[in-house]
């Protein structure tokens, strides 16, 4: 059974930083490309930030360079992202993702809110 669980997720003040934990099992977690994505009620999810199954950062969103940091622990089949100089519009629910090819799987999300 594939599970992938999010946790971190909080309420935190302009500024301020967070981590997040995405704890994965049921598939060979070193095979697959992990992503974090975030989706605001009413808006598409976007892609956050990706890291290759060699643990290489490829991408991050504009709005997010320089303030979060993807990485991964293939070891622990856990993916983080590290959250730093946070942002009202970074309020959203943080999902993250496992693909390889054709498979991909989905958390069921963690909250952030950034407010003061």
């Amino acid at each position: 059974q594939v599970q992938l669980v999010e946790s971190g997720g909080d309420v935190v003040q302009p500024g301020g930083s967070l981590s997040l934990s995405c704890a994965t099992s049921g598939f060979t977690f070193s095979s697959f490309a992990m992503s974090w994505y975030r989706q605001v009620p009413g808006n598409e999810r976007d892609l956050v930030a990706t890291i290759d199954s060699d643990g290489r950062p490829t991408s991050y969103a504009d709005s997010v360079k320089g303030r979060l940091t993807i990485s991964r622990d293939n070891a622990k089949n856990t993916v983080y992202l590290q959250m730093n100089s946070l942002k009202p519009e970074d309020t959203a629910v943080y999902y993250c993702n496992a693909v390889r090819i054709t498979q991909f799987y989905w958390g069921q999300g963690t909250q952030v809110t950034v407010s003061s």
